[in-house]
């Protein structure tokens, strides 16, 4: 019991005093239960047995959580914290299917607005209505031209020198979204847009020299394509990642996760200071 003869002897004693009746009877050759200390230990017994049992449901219950949960996420999910997170997920949790969806450039949501996901990996802003959203990093924006486009020589870019080109833009509804990606906030007439519902035809669009785009600085690293020069922009803000569901309907599978992916985020500090810093001004 990790306990000297008289610390135990101490214990006992003050448990007779409290209870009010006598538990062992003493001689000078040996140490025996009273009939009141029979009937307490078979009591207490039965009491601790159940609090063992009640501590390993709970924990068992917590633990093996089962269910399945519908992952949605735009291209690139949430990166290299992906792998991660995934991977500490089915560890705590094996009993939970994960069902992954990509969803192209026109849904930003990943699928939370038409209801078809219980959560997602998105980028904001965004405009998608009663959903909740942790931020987990944030992706510097980059300009994407030719190499041979007038802009290929700049070490970097400001907004104004990419208003007058044609630029790529996902073909969604969510004007919201259309404005970040389309510099709406920094023009003064409408821009001239070229629709595009994924990375890869964006990428080749600007390749074949069709227009340049605005992106996440995480395409030169998930998508980079021969011919494709990436800026910096220096005056405007990335774009950032979160984990996003249903406002008010978190089950209990959905919190989980959602626990799990910030977690991961708040462990892996060095390599979220990795990602926010790929495709970032010097100096800035």
């Amino acid at each position: 019991m990790f306990l000297t003869q008289q610390a135990l002897s101490r214990q006992i004693k003050e448990l007779e005093e409290e209870l009010g009746v006598q538990l062992f009877e003493r001689t000078t050759r040996s140490v025996a239960l009273t009939p009141a200390g029979e009937s307490f230990l078979v009591a207490v017994r039965d009491l601790l047995d159940r609090f063992d049992d009640a501590v390993a449901t709970a924990r068992r219950t917590d633990r093996l959580l089962s269910g399945r949960i519908r992952l949605g996420f735009i291209p690139g999910a949430a990166l290299e914290l992906t792998a991660p997170i995934m991977t500490a997920f089915r560890a705590a949790y094996p009993d939970v299917e994960v069902e992954m969806r990509e969803f192209p450039a026109n849904d930003p949501s990943a699928g939370l607005a038409s209801g078809v996901t219980d959560v997602a990996f998105i980028r904001l802003p965004q405009g998608t209505q009663r959903i909740e959203t942790e931020d987990l990093f944030v992706d510097p924006v980059v300009a994407m031209v030719a190499e041979g486009h007038p802009l290929a020589s700049r070490t970097s870019v400001a907004v104004r020198d990419l208003l007058a080109h044609p630029m790529t833009l996902s073909g969604t509804t969510d004007e919201v979204y259309r404005a970040f990606w389309g510099l709406y906030d920094a023009r003064e007439t409408p821009g001239t847009f070229v629709g595009v519902t994924s990375v890869t035809e964006e990428t080749s669009l600007v390749s074949a020299g069709a227009a340049i785009g605005v992106t996440g600085a995480a395409v030169m690293t998930y998508a980079p394509l021969p011919g494709v020069r990436f800026l910096p922009i220096e005056d405007w803000p990335g774009s950032r990642v979160a984990v996003a569901w249903h406002l008010g309907e978190r089950s209990a599978a959905v919190a989980r996760f959602v626990d799990t992916v910030c977690g991961v985020r708040d462990r892996e500090r060095d390599l979220v200071a990795r990602i926010e810093a790929r495709g970032r001004v010097e100096g800035s």
